[in-house]
């Protein structure tokens, strides 16, 4: 940790008990939040204004529709109406990534157009993954983060005369905060940035709190939700829950958000999952993983430490668009608990 950074942190303590007056928040959805309900785009708003936050994040195509430039201008008009900030995404623009889907073109192809479409849609930023745990296996997923500077490099001119910031999410499992630290740098910090994920680091035996400590300077916008991990004979196991639910210490965590990036979105990306397991001891499990440094390994398993198992209630499909709404409902109340809302 730099003494810049530890600077902060110190900070953020004491700037977090002050009210949102100091520190405002800007409360948003990530639309896979509810991705079960099939919406329109209209109505993906109506049901966020309702739900009275400010920022909606479109992080796939499917949740906007699609592309076409009438479409964009509806939407860019719709939200504005509502009074809602609109954010873009996208899935993988890492070319050797097992997610990366070619037949849509190349990477800068598909980068360019969603630059495009965010100018159209009022859209800031454009949000876009290097692709998931996959993607360590065999490895190293170092030449992944290579392959994805490349492209971000090639795209550099197009973004910034569009005034557009790329947005890199630590997802699924692929990267921790350090790595996607050096990715950001090493794109260029002028145009990309971060899309800081919570709920993410947990797949990558990372403590989230260290994962915001690396990344909060490169925060362009987030996606937040609660993560419960303990131990099991073979190491431990990660479920996400509902806010207030995990073991993460969530709350503090969002304090310390707000406090190291004052303005951004801090949207909630509820999703509510079985236990995974991560069998680290078992050798063969750190084929995947020598990359993690040993201090970061170290604060995650303090957390399995403190933990304790979570029931999973299994939901049938026809019920799934509405188990997901309630999740996300009692996850928005939460977090204004939080801030005093």
């Amino acid at each position: 940790m730099t003494r810049r950074t530890a600077i902060a942190l110190a900070g953020a303590a004491p700037l977090a008990a002050q009210t949102t007056a100091t520190l405002p928040v800007k409360l948003g959805i990530d639309l896979f939040s509810i991705r079960s309900s099939g919406y329109t785009p209209f109505q993906y708003l109506d049901y966020c204004a309702a739900q009275k936050v400010t920022v909606v994040h479109f992080s796939e195509v499917r949740f906007i529709g699609n592309l076409e430039p009438d479409n964009l201008r509806k939407v860019r008009k719709y939200a504005e109406e509502k009074g809602i900030e609109v954010e873009l995404g996208m899935k993988s623009i890492c070319p050797t990534s097992k997610m990366f889907e070619a037949k849509d073109g190349t990477a800068e192809e598909q980068l360019s157009r969603m630059i495009v479409s965010a100018g159209l849609v009022g859209s800031k930023i454009v949000r876009c993954v290097l692709g998931s745990s996959e993607d360590r296996k065999p490895g190293p997923l170092a030449q992944h983060i290579d392959a994805m500077v490349k492209v971000l490099r090639n795209i550099r001119s197009k973004a910034v005369d569009a005034n557009i910031k790329i947005a890199v999410e630590n997802h699924s499992g692929d990267m921790q905060g350090w790595q996607l630290k050096g990715l950001i740098e090493a794109a260029g910090k002028d145009f990309v940035g971060a899309c800081l994920d919570s709920g993410n680091p947990c797949w990558t035996l990372e403590d989230p709190h260290s994962t915001l400590e690396q990344l909060h300077p490169y925060v362009l916008t987030s996606h937040v939700r609660d993560s419960a991990v303990w131990r099991t004979p073979d190491g431990a196991s990660v479920s996400w829950v509902r806010m207030g639910e995990g073991n993460v210490n969530i709350d503090e965590y969002c304090r310390k958000y707000a406090a190291l990036c004052p303005g951004k979105a801090l949207s909630m990306e509820c999703i509510v999952t079985p236990p995974r397991a991560f069998n680290y001891r078992k050798p063969e499990f750190w084929d995947a993983y020598r990359d993690v440094p040993a201090w970061n390994f170290e604060r995650f398993t303090e957390i399995a430490e403190r933990g304790k198992p979570v029931d999973f209630q299994r939901t049938d499909r026809a019920q799934a668009a509405q188990k997901e709404r309630d999740d996300l409902e009692a996850s928005l109340r939460h977090t204004r608990q939080i801030f005093g809302l």
